[in-house]
Formats: C-alpha cells, sequence, structure tokens
C-alpha cells in the first residue's frame, strides 16, 4: 500500500509539527518496509533524514491549476502515485474525500485564543469543515486530553477519533556534562501561549537566592516579544538536537509553564533525557508526564518548586529516575504502529 502524507510541516526548520512529520514518516517507513510512503507539499520542503527507500518525494505544481493545492494539485499526485490514502499531518486534508484519509488535529489552541496564533485564519476556517462533515474519514490526536475536545467541540462520533501519543528521537538520551552554570531550561518555540512572562518572573524571584540562569532555547515566532537582556536570562535560538540533549540533561530542571498543549514534546523529550520536569497544570501535559513531570499552579508554586531544585540535588535524583521510567513507555515505533491501525480503519470506513 501507498500512503501520502502531508509535507507541509517539513517548509519549517523546527517546532512540533516539523518533528511529528518528520518522526512520524521515518517511523513508519521503518516499521513497514513493504508499505511506501509519499511525501506530498504544494511548497518545496526539506526530506527527513536518514533516508529510507520505502519514503518518497512526491512532485510539486507542474502548473497553474495544480498550485490551487488542495483542490487540484494534491488529488492529481495522489492519483499519478497512486496513492490508497491521504495522512493530513497539519490540520488539513483534500476538499473532495475521493479516497480515505486521516486528519490530525494536534490541538485546540487556533480556537481557544486568537492572541496565540496570529497566522492560523487558514486553520480556524477550514478544520471543522473537514472534520464535521466528515470529509477527513478519521481525526487522529496526540493525547486523550484533545481527542475529549475534538469530539466536543467538533460533535464527531467518538469511534472516529484516536488518541495516538508521540514518542521522542534516540537522539534524546542523557548526556550531561557537567561543565555548565546551573540553569533552568524551557525548549520550544517562543509564543504567546507558552507563559513564558510568568516563568522569567518566577525565575527572577528565585534567582535573588540561587544564582541560577534561565535559558530560553527554540524558535521565537513572529508574534514573540523578546525581553531585554539581563544578566542570567540566554536565547539561544534554534539549536540542534545534539545540543538539545546535552541542554535537556544538564539543566538543573526543565520547565515547560504552557497554557495549553496537545501534546508536549519537549517534556517527553526532556522525560527521555531524565531531566526533572515541571509542567502547567494543563491536561495534556499532566497526561504525558504522569507522576514523573511535577505540575504546578500560580505563580508562587513555580517559585517554590524552582527554589526547591536549586537547593536539593537529592530530591532531583528521585525526580530524574522518575522521568526516564515514564519515557521508556512511548515510542515512534509504537505511535507508528497506532496510527497504521488508524489508516486501516479508514479504509475499512470508506469502503461502506
Amino acid at each position: 500500500m501507498r500512503i501520502a502524507l502531508d509535507a507541509t510541516p517539513l517548509t519549517l526548520t523546527t517546532g512540533g509539527l516539523t518533528r511529528y512529520t518528520t518522526a512520524l514518516s521515518a517511523a513508519l517507513a521503518e516499521n513497514y518496509p513493504g508499505d511506501e510512503f509519499a511525501l506530498l507539499s504544494g511548497q518545496p520542503f526539506q526530506m527527513p533524514a536518514p533516508h529510507h527507500p520505502n519514503l518518497l518525494r512526491g512532485a510539486p505544481p507542474r502548473n497553474a491549476l495544480e498550485r490551487r493545492w488542495w483542490i487540484w494539485g494534491v488529488q492529481n499526485e495522489m492519483n499519478r502515485l497512486q496513492c490508497a490514502l491521504f495522512h493530513g499531518t497539519n490540520f488539513e486534508v483534500p476538499c473532495a474525500p475521493l479516497r480515505p484519509s486521516v486528519v490530525t488535529v494536534h490541538d485546540l489552541s487556533p480556537w481557544m485564543n486568537p492572541a496565540w496564533h496570529y497566522a492560523a485564519d487558514r486553520v480556524r476556517r477550514r478544520t471543522p469543515f473537514l472534520v464535521g462533515l466528515r470529509i477527513a474519514t478519521m481525526v487522529i490526536t496526540d493525547s486523550q486530553a484533545v481527542r475529549s475536545q475534538v469530539i466536543e467541540r467538533f460533535r464527531v462520533a467518538p469511534s472516529r477519533v484516536v488518541a495516538v501519543p508521540l514518542g521522542a528521537s534516540e537522539t534524546f538520551r542523557p548526556a550531561r556534562t557537567e561543565h555548565r552554570a546551573p540553569y533552568f531550561l524551557y525548549a520550544g518555540a517562543l509564543e504567546p501561549r507558552k507563559n513564558l512572562d510568568q516563568l522569567m518572573e518566577a525565575w527572577r524571584i528565585v534567582r535573588k537566592t540561587y544564582p541560577v540562569d534561565l535559558v530560553l532555547a527554540g524558535r521565537a515566532r513572529a508574534d514573540f516579544s523578546p525581553p531585554a537582556p539581563e544578566a542570567g536570562l540566554r536565547l539561544t535560538g534554534e539549536v540542534s538536537d545534539t545540543d538539545l540533549a546535552r541542554l535537556y540533561s544538564d539543566a538543573v530542571a526543565v520547565v515547560y509553564p504552557s497554557h495549553y498543549e496537545g501534546f508536549g514534546l519537549p517534556v517527553l523529550e526532556a522525560m527521555q533525557c531524565g531531566a526533572c520536569v515541571f509542567i502547567s497544570q494543563d491536561a495534556a501535559l499532566r497526561e504525558v508526564g504522569g507522576d514523573a513531570a511535577l505540575a504546578l499552579d500560580g505563580l508562587s508554586a513555580w517559585v517554590e518548586a524552582m527554589r526547591a531544585a536549586a537547593e536539593s540535588p537529592q530530591w532531583l535524583q528521585e525526580r530524574r529516575e522518575a522521568s526516564r521510567a515514564r519515557a521508556r513507555e512511548f515510542s515512534w515505533g509504537r505511535t507508528a504502529r497506532l496510527t497504521r491501525e488508524v489508516y486501516e480503519e479508514a479504509m475499512r470506513r470508506f469502503a461502506f
């Protein structure tokens, strides 16, 4: 069987959507060598590494008609490649249901607060139509929390929505260097939804007593207002996965105070590196972190936890061990297997 996957997230260099599409396509190709997986996009994109012979690149639009990608281009390319099913990794599937399709709805943040997404008008308009009117045969979410939200908001039959948890790359393993000044680490996109203002406020209070830096690692989105330079605050920009694994491993604690998430992949990556992890009370983050991540609510709770991390190495070690144990419950291989089961269900449903 040949499956088409939306490669549009691969037009970006980093971010959760990019990681999802890269890792899932590679895991599918590795775990199902008898199938072929074609990455399709109306825009130029970078193929994932390492190369898998059954992971194919689709052709770009060849004329003006095909540049109307979701109406004509993607359908023509799937016809040419004889694809049996389309997987929309980024909230979209083709407009006409000519073959079975699966759409991943990673979270509902575009509909929850317009200030969180300055450039999500297309998703806000199209995804409810694609999901609610059954243009997409099946829906995947990254967590049970978002599955419940999708069913309620879009009035979807529960049998059409399947939660498929993500994994973390094998690159993310303990890689401590022991040669850095102590720091708390936030890793991920720098954007309004991540609640970084409160994080920085809590850190400034803690730093008055403990000389621990705060590192913000990730791509700054256009709607992020960078803080003024100050002692102990470091913005790294984008970093490689290898360097990020070292940052996770060396951190006093990885701090993820996001207002809302669909999964929170940096939390899993950090736990797989054996980091002590603090998260907000968001439902999806608590689902991923389990008992291993400390869920906090409000400024005073963040200050208290960061102080405890700065002054108690034994407490930190216990949390590091819990993180590694929790991370072993997730893998991209499992994600690929569960996703492949959703493809099969979509094929059966479309046939009827």
